[in-house]
């Protein structure tokens, strides 16, 4: 599990095309750290495992059903990420609850600067638009955010000056496409009440 709280803000070093598949060598001194093969890390709020690990830099496998779902197969040598390890038991919760599964992806329609905040507008997919709200939650390129304006077909969230320096956001423009996750208890609660509705 992780909290969508993005570590460090780390870059490709290589991509190798395995025809079903890509394999990503992706540089991140911190979440590096102590890193073994098999574990686990988040790279732009996808969930990849470490298939090797030497100096600063980590090996992943992408297959494609993750390269469909999410802006990854976008990616190119030289292309930064967000990177987060998980959370480990009993450490504080500083976003929500981000599983690194990829709902959909959206894309950056507008960018609105203030002098101490900025306003990004991202488009959403039709069949997420049920699980976001006004204040809730979503995961956009692994950053745990809080919906400021829910639309039929769009969202916004308001970016602080350090979210802006220490991710993506701070570099995508209009067009470029993010990876989307929404709030799991959304689902659930949807999946629940369907339930109790079917038994009626």
């Amino acid at each position: 599990m992780f909290t969508g709280i993005v570590e460090e803000l780390g870059e490709v070093t290589a991509v190798e095309n395995l025809g079903d598949a890509s394999r990503f060598r992706l540089r991140g001194p911190v979440v590096t750290q102590g890193a073994q093969h098999g574990d686990s890390i988040a790279v732009n709020g996808v969930c990849l495992t470490v298939v090797d690990h030497e100096g600063d830099e980590f090996t992943a496998d992408v297959m494609a059903e993750t390269l469909k779902r999410s802006s990854l197969g976008a990616l190119s040598v030289g292309s930064r990420v967000n990177l987060e390890r998980p959370t480990a038991v009993g450490a504080r919760l500083g976003g929500h609850i981000v599983q690194g599964h990829v709902d959909g992806t959206g894309e950056v329609l507008a960018r609105t600067p203030s002098e101490h905040w900025e306003i990004v507008r991202i488009s959403l997919p039709a069949d997420l638009a049920r699980y976001v709200v006004e204040k809730g939650s979503i995961t956009v390129d692994g950053i745990s955010l809080t919906v400021v304006e829910a639309g039929p077909d769009y969202f916004t969230v308001s970016l602080i000056p350090t979210t802006l320096a220490l991710t993506t956001l701070g570099l995508k423009q209009p067009g470029d496409p993010v990876n989307l996750e929404v709030d799991i208890i959304a689902k659930y609660v949807e999946r629940m009440l369907a339930g109790q509705e079917a038994g009626r």
